[in-house]
C-alpha cells in the first residue's frame, strides 16, 4: 500500500495536470511518441501459399503476422498495412488486427489455374508510426510469397481426333491396331490426365487399355465381316467422362494374296454393241514387292464355237463368193439332200449355228458319184478343207485318209489322196505316165501340231506342180519331206473318189472302205485349174470374234503389246504396275457378226512377275473368267406378194410362160426396226401336188445373175448363192411355168421360201396358184371371179395388179355394181375368144416375135400376153375387183389389211426400182393396148 500511494498521487497529479493545460500535454507526449517509435515490424522472410481456383482467400504458410517491438505503444507498435510489390500479381494483403498484427492474402480478382498455376512475388509489412497521422512509420524487410493455385475439374476429356480408321488384316491378332487418345483443359495434373479409355459399343471382338491402345481378341474374317465401326469414350483421373464418345472404324481386309483384283467373272456382251472394255476396275496386287517387269497373256477360248470360233455360217460356195474366190470349186461334203445324197449316212453336227459338220468315228465314208467328181485336174488346183484331229488311237497308227482317188476296181493305185498318219498331214499325189518314166514328187508330207491339238484348223494344199504348199489358217508351210515315185501308167480302169477313208477295189475278194478317218471335217473342196489367194485363203478362215484394245492411244510407251492372227490371244509387257493395270482396263471383246453365235467364251488370263535380279519372285494366279455373248434379235423374212393367177392357155403355151412372183416382195424386219440392208443364200421354189411333167411344163428362171440348181425329180428349183435381197427378187421375179399342152390343167400351186445365213432363218412359205382360162369355160370362170375375190388378184398384166388396192375402193351401188360385172364379163369372153382365135392362127410368127425379145423384164408386152389385156380392162378392172372386194367375208378383208401394212412399212428406196419398172411397163402397156385394138393390125 506504500508503494500505490506515490503512484496514485502522481496519476491525480497528472490529471489535473493534462485538465489544466490540455494542450501543452498533447505536445509534450507527441514528442515522447517519436522517441518510442524505435523499430521496424517484423515479418518471415518466405511465405508459401495455396489457392483454390475461382476462390479469394490464399492459405498460407506460415499465416500472415507481423510483429513490432515498440508494443504495445500505440501507433509506434501496432501494424497498419501490408503492401505487395508488383502490380501484375492480381493479390492484395489485408490486416485483420492492427494490434496483434494478423493479416491476410486475398485475390483481387478469378484465379484461373488454367491461365496461370504459381504466382510469386513481394511483401512489406507497414506499422502505424509515431503518430496517428502514419508519420515516421517504419515497413518490415522484404518477404517472399510463393502461391500455388489447386485446379478444380471442371472440364470433361475431348479426343484429338473426330474419327479414327485403321485396317487390319484377316486371321492375325493384334497387340495395338492403332491408339486414340483424348485431352482435358484442366491444370492439374489430378484432372488433366486420362486415367481410362472404355469401348462404348457392346460385343465387339475388340479391347482397349487405359493408354488407349485397341486390340482385336479375336481373328478377324474378312468373309465374315469386312469392317467394324466402335465408339470410345475416354475419363479424367478425377473420373470425369468425355461428353462425346470417338467412333473408331476398322477395316478387314484379306490375306495379301499377290494377284489380280477387281475384275468380274461374267462380263455380258449384247450383239451389235461393237467392242466392249472386259476389265475396266481391273488391277495388280503385288504386296509391296519390287519388281522389275510384268507380262500378262489374255487368251479368248472359242474352241467351242462352231470350228474354232464365230465365224459366218453361210454354206462354202457362199463364203467363197463373199471371199472373192475363184469360181468352179466342188463341194464334195454339201448337205444331204435328194440331189447331194452320198453324204446323208454320215453323222452330222449341224446343232451349231447351222454349221454344217460331218464327223467320223473310223466307220463312215462316202463314194463321191462320178458326176460331182472334178475332171481334168491340171497342174494347179486347190484342195480346201476344215479338220478338227486328235492322236491317233493304238501304238501303230494307221493311216486316216481325208479324200482318196484311187481305182475303182482290179487295181488298188491311189492317184492322188490326202491323209493323216502319227500326226502328219500327207498330200499323195501320183501323176500319169505321159512321156518319161521317172521318178517325180509324189509324197507331201508336213509335221505340224495343230494336226493332233483337237482343234479346228483351216487347211488349204495350193498345187503348182511340182511345187505344193499349204496353208493352216493362213500361214503357209512348206513341206519337210518330199518323196518321189514313179508315175502310173494309163489304164482303162475307172477311178473312184472317196472321203473319210480310201475305196479298195482290187487285190481282195469285196471291194470296200479302209483307212478310215477319225475326226471332223466341213467344207470340204476341190477346185481344178486355179489355186487359192492368200487373200482368200485369210477371208475364209477369218474369225469374227476377237479381243481388241479400245484405245491404243492410252497405253503409253511403256506398254509393248502382242496379238495372235486369229487376235484370240494378246501380250502385254510393262515394266511398272501402273502401266499394266491401265493397259489391261483397255483389253476389249468384239464381235463383228450381225448375228454371233450366243454362249459363253471362257477368258483365260497368265502373269508373269519378274523382280530384279530373280526370274520370278511374284507368283500370280491364274484368272478363268467368261464373256455372255446374248442371243441377238432374231430377224423375221417376209414374202409378200399377189397369191393367185389366171391366165389363158395361150399365155401358158408361150415360149417364154408366165412370170410367177411378178410383184413379189422381200423384207428383213428385227423387233421396232425394219431392215433392209440384209442377204439372203437361197431362195426355194417348191411344186405343190403333183410333180411337173416334164413332157408338157417346165419351171424356167430367165437371164438370171444367181447360180441355179435344178433338181427336176422332185419337182424343185433352187436359187442360190450369197446376194443382196434386191437381187433375189430381181431373180424370183423371173421365174416362170410354161406348160405347152393346158388342156388338162385346172390349176398348179407353188412354194416360195427364202433364207438367211445357211437356214439359220428362214422365211414365211408363200404360196401361189396358177390356173388356167379354158374358153370353153370363160363365163363360168367369169362369173366365179364376182363371187371369189381370190382370184380377181391380178388379172394379166402389172397394171391391174397394183390398182387392185383396198385404198382404192370406191363406194360404187350394188345395182351398179352387178351391171358393170356382166357387162365387162360379156365383153371380155368375146374378146377372149376372138383373141384365141388369132392366137391359134398366127402362132408361128409370134413365136419368132418372142424369141427376138431381148429385155426379160419387158415380157409381159409379148404380144401374147399383151393380146390378152384390152383398154376397157385395164380401165374397168380395177372396178370389177372392187365391187367384188366389197362382198368379200371379213377374214378376207383381215388378210388384205396385213397386206396392205406389210407394204406400207417398205421404205420408199425399196420400191424406187421396183416403181420405176412398172411405170415403164404401163405406158408402153398402154400403147401397145391402143396398137393391138387397132384394125390394121389384124391379119383379117
Amino acid at each position: 500500500m506504500q508503494h500505490c500511494k506515490p503512484t496514485a498521487v502522481f496519476c491525480a497529479l497528472l490529471t489535473e495536470l493534462l485538465v489544466q493545460n490540455l494542450n501543452s500535454l498533447f505536445c509534450c507526449f507527441f514528442s515522447v511518441s517519436i522517441v518510442v517509435n524505435k523499430h521496424k515490424p517484423w515479418i518471415e522472410t518466405s511465405y508459401h501459399g495455396v489457392i483454390i481456383e475461382n476462390m479469394d482467400t490464399v492459405m498460407l504458410d506460415p499465416p500472415l503476422v507481423a510483429l513490432d517491438k515498440d508494443a504495445p505503444v500505440p501507433y509506434a507498435g501496432e501494424i497498419c498495412a501490408f503492401k505487395i510489390h508488383g502490380l501484375e500479381a492480381p493479390f492484395e494483403a489485408e490486416v485483420l488486427n492492427r494490434t496483434s498484427g494478423e493479416g491476410v492474402l486475398r485475390a483481387r480478382g478469378p484465379i484461373d489455374c488454367e491461365q496461370q498455376k504459381e504466382y510469386t512475388f513481394i511483401i512489406q509489412a507497414y506499422d502505424c508510426g509515431a503518430s496517428p497521422s502514419g508519420a515516421n512509420w517504419k515497413k518490415s524487410h522484404k518477404a517472399v510469397v510463393h502461391i500455388q493455385v489447386d485446379d478444380v475439374n471442371e472440364f470433361s476429356p475431348v479426343f484429338r481426333e473426330p474419327l479414327y480408321r485403321a485396317t487390319v488384316t484377316e486371321g492375325k491378332i493384334y497387340d495395338s491396331i492403332l491408339q486414340v487418345e483424348a485431352w482435358d483443359q484442366d491444370c492439374s495434373p489430378q484432372y488433366s490426365q486420362i486415367c481410362n479409355y472404355e469401348i462404348v459399343t457392346q460385343d465387339t471382338p475388340f479391347a482397349i487399355d487405359r493408354n488407349g491402345n485397341i486390340r482385336n481378341t479375336e481373328r478377324l474374317s474378312y468373309d465374315k465381316q469386312q469392317n467394324y465401326k466402335i465408339m470410345v469414350t475416354a475419363y479424367d483421373c478425377g473420373q470425369k467422362r468425355a461428353t462425346e464418345s470417338v467412333s473408331v472404324h476398322i477395316d478387314v481386309k484379306p490375306v495379301c494374296k499377290p494377284g489380280w483384283q477387281g475384275w468380274n467373272k461374267r462380263v455380258d456382251y449384247e450383239p451389235g454393241t461393237g467392242s466392249k472394255q472386259l476389265f475396266s476396275k481391273m488391277h495388280l496386287e503385288t504386296c509391296d514387292g519390287p519388281l522389275s517387269s510384268v507380262r500378262a497373256m489374255v487368251e479368248l477360248q472359242t474352241s467351242h464355237i462352231g470350228k474354232g470360233c464365230d465365224r459366218e455360217t453361210y454354206s462354202e460356195k457362199s463364203l467363197q463368193k463373199l471371199c472373192g474366190a475363184a469360181s468352179g470349186s466342188t463341194d464334195l461334203l454339201p448337205a444331204p439332200s435328194a440331189s447331194t445324197n452320198w453324204t446323208a449316212s454320215l453323222l452330222t453336227d449341224n446343232g451349231r449355228d447351222s454349221d454344217l459338220i460331218f464327223r467320223f468315228d473310223g466307220r463312215q465314208a462316202a463314194n463321191i458319184p462320178e458326176w460331182v467328181v472334178p475332171q481334168n485336174l491340171t497342174d494347179q488346183f486347190t484342195i480346201a478343207t476344215w479338220m478338227k484331229h486328235g492322236p491317233s488311237p493304238g501304238l501303230r497308227a494307221e493311216k486316216e485318209t481325208l479324200l482318196c482317188n484311187s481305182d475303182k476296181t482290179e487295181m488298188n493305185r491311189h492317184h492322188y489322196s490326202l491323209y493323216v498318219h502319227n500326226c502328219r498331214l500327207v498330200f499323195l499325189l501320183r501323176r500319169d505316165f505321159i512321156q518319161l518314166d521317172s521318178f517325180r514328187p509324189a509324197e507331201f508330207h508336213w509335221r505340224l501340231e495343230q494336226i493332233c491339238d483337237k482343234e479346228w484348223h483351216y487347211y488349204v494344199i495350193n498345187v503348182e506342180f511340182p511345187s505344193v504348199t499349204l496353208f493352216v489358217d493362213g500361214v503357209t508351210y512348206e513341206p519337210y519331206l518330199v518323196t518321189d515315185d514313179w508315175p502310173i501308167h494309163p489304164s482303162e480302169i475307172d477311178v473312184q473318189l472317196t472321203v473319210g477313208a480310201c475305196w479298195q477295189g482290187g487285190e481282195v475278194t469285196t471291194p470296200r472302205f479302209t483307212q478310215y478317218f477319225r475326226g471332223s471335217l466341213s467344207g470340204l473342196t476341190i477346185r481344178p485349174g486355179k489355186i487359192a489367194t492368200q487373200k482368200v485363203i485369210s477371208c475364209l478362215q477369218a474369225c469374227k470374234e476377237g479381243l481388241d484394245i479400245s484405245s491404243l492411244e492410252s497405253l503409253g510407251k511403256g506398254i509393248k503389246f502382242h496379238f495372235n492372227p486369229a487376235q484370240s490371244v494378246l501380250v502385254m509387257e510393262a515394266d511398272d504396275l501402273e502401266s499394266i493395270n491401265t493397259a489391261m482396263t483397255k483389253v476389249s471383246y468384239i464381235n463383228s457378226r450381225q448375228f454371233p453365235t450366243p454362249g459363253l467364251r471362257k477368258l483365260h488370263i497368265t502373269t508373269t512377275v519378274q523382280c530384279f535380279g530373280e526370274d520370278t519372285c511374284i507368283s500370280i494366279p491364274d484368272i478363268r473368267a467368261m464373256v455372255m455373248v446374248l442371243p441377238p434379235s432374231e430377224p423375221r423374212i417376209t414374202i409378200a406378194g399377189v397369191e393367185r393367177l389366171v391366165w389363158p392357155a395361150a399365155q401358158l403355151r408361150a415360149p417364154v410362160g408366165v412370170a410367177l412372183f411378178k410383184d413379189i416382195h422381200i423384207i428383213t424386219r428385227r423387233p421396232g426396226v425394219l431392215e433392209l440392208m440384209h442377204n439372203l443364200d437361197y431362195c426355194d421354189v417348191l411344186v405343190i401336188g403333183e410333180e411337173l411333167d416334164p413332157e408338157r411344163e417346165s419351171l424356167e428362171i430367165h437371164h438370171s445373175s444367181l447360180l441355179v440348181n435344178r433338181v427336176p425329180d422332185t419337182s424343185l428349183s433352187l436359187v442360190s448363192g450369197v446376194d443382196s435381197m434386191a437381187h433375189y427378187e430381181q431373180a424370183i421375179r423371173q421365174v416362170r411355168y410354161r406348160n405347152w399342152k393346158p388342156g388338162g390343167l385346172s390349176e398348179r400351186r407353188f412354194r416360195l421360201s427364202c433364207s438367211e445365213l445357211n437356214g439359220r432363218y428362214t422365211s414365211n412359205e408363200f404360196n401361189f396358184e396358177v390356173r388356167d382360162l379354158h374358153s370353153s369355160e370363160a363365163v363360168e370362170h367369169v362369173n366365179h371371179m364376182a363371187v371369189q375375190s381370190q382370184f380377181m388378184r391380178p388379172v394379166h398384166h402389172p397394171l391391174v395388179v397394183h390398182t387392185v388396192n383396198s385404198d382404192h375402193i370406191s363406194g360404187t351401188p350394188p345395182a351398179a355394181t352387178v351391171v358393170i360385172v356382166m357387162c365387162i364379163a360379156t365383153l371380155v369372153v368375146i374378146v377372149v375368144l376372138g383373141i384365141y382365135r388369132i392366137h391359134t392362127t398366127h402362132q408361128d410368127g409370134s413365136k419368132e416375135d418372142e424369141e427376138g425379145r431381148k429385155d426379160p423384164e419387158m415380157d409381159w408386152d409379148d404380144s401374147n400376153l399383151n393380146i390378152t389385156v384390152n383398154p376397157m380392162e385395164s380401165i374397168d378392172g380395177a372396178q370389177i375387183a372392187k365391187e367384188v372386194r366389197e362382198e368379200e367375208p371379213e377374214e378376207e378383208e383381215d388378210e388384205d389389211e396385213e397386206e396392205d401394212e406389210l407394204a406400207g412399212e417398205l421404205s420408199s428406196a425399196e420400191y424406187e426400182d421396183s416403181d420405176e419398172e412398172e411405170e415403164a411397163s404401163i405406158q408402153k402397156g398402154r400403147v401397145k393396148g391402143k396398137l393391138e385394138w387397132d384394125p390394121s393390125t389384124l391379119p383379117y
